[in-house]
């Protein structure tokens, strides 16, 4: 009985020692600051229970992640996934600010510490805040997807891809073309392929007053006609614009599938047109100015 006894106190003796050791661990002091009243202190304990609130908070966004993309198309999974992202570390400080508070850690003063920093840090993150918040009202509203061809302050690029704060396009000379995705809240977007891939283009000529106008018209349809990229359907049609100062003016509408391309097609119509005119002796005038010289 008493080596029994012994064995008991032992072994409760070790047990608090164990516990006693784990708890001054655990209320080991990493830091604190702050006024002697009030301080703001950090102990071991304190940094494994965020720790674990956080990595419960990281498991719990996959899970419902996982969840709710199950079911989606890969197209709309990515746009998620994009959003996704940038709203997952707004929950990680709201998490983490609300574990500090529940365990009686004075973030209040922590905010008051850091007011100037935090005003300096929103002043300089303005910008990349509107990027992130256009890119989410991009990808809620399909604005633009990838394909789209798009002219935004004069430049136009296909889309190749939509990110969270910025976009990437292609140029037509293969430059790329990385526009921050606040432009499109400031800026006027022409989505070139919104109503679909088939876009009319123009060209304007102006011929010489006396000319056949018959003539010129079935001259600038011809000329429509042999470029392979115009579609036949809807048919091109010629207009007459105008009766200007020195000439008379034409246009030629016609449609093509690539507007990204639309430099080409009309190349090759200019260049017809300029032959057809020469072969048919109507001529393209160009202004002229009558100068009268007074002598004393």
């Amino acid at each position: 009985m008493i080596q029994e006894e012994i064995t008991d106190q032992v072994k409760e003796i070790i047990q608090k020692d164990i516990w006693g050791a784990i708890k001054d661990f655990l209320s080991f002091e990493i830091f604190h600051f702050g006024p002697d009243d009030h301080p703001i202190k950090l102990t071991v304990g304190l940094l494994l229970f965020v720790i674990f609130v956080m990595l419960v908070t990281s498991v719990l966004l996959k899970f419902f992640k996982r969840i709710i993309t199950r079911k989606l198309q890969k197209e709309d999974q990515r746009k998620l996934e994009s959003v996704f992202s940038f709203l997952k570390y707004f929950i990680y400080i709201i998490v983490f600010f609300g574990a500090l508070d529940g365990i009686g850690f004075n973030i209040t003063a922590i905010f008051a510490a850091s007011a100037a920093l935090l005003v300096g840090v929103g002043l300089a993150l303005q910008t990349f805040i509107q990027d992130i918040l256009s890119g989410i009202f991009i990808f809620v509203d399909k604005t633009v997807h990838v394909g789209d061809i798009i002219e935004i302050e004069g430049k136009v690029g296909r889309v190749e891809e939509i990110k969270l704060r910025t976009t990437r396009a292609v140029t037509i000379d293969n430059k790329v073309l990385i526009i921050p995705n606040h432009k499109y809240m400031s800026s006027s977007l022409y989505n070139w392929t919104q109503n679909g891939t088939l876009t009319r283009e123009s060209i304007s000529v102006g011929v010489a007053y006396g000319s056949d106008t018959q003539l010129v018209k079935d001259l600038l349809m011809q000329a429509a006609a042999s470029c392979k990229y115009v579609l036949k359907y809807p048919e091109a049609i010629v207009l007459f614009t105008d009766f200007a100062d020195s000439s008379l003016n034409f246009k030629i509408v016609f449609t093509i599938n690539d507007s990204f391309q639309s430099a080409i097609p009309k190349s090759e119509i200019r260049f017809e047109i300029d032959r057809l005119f020469r072969e048919h002796n109507i001529s393209i005038p160009f202004p002229q100015r009558e100068i009268t010289i007074l002598k004393e």
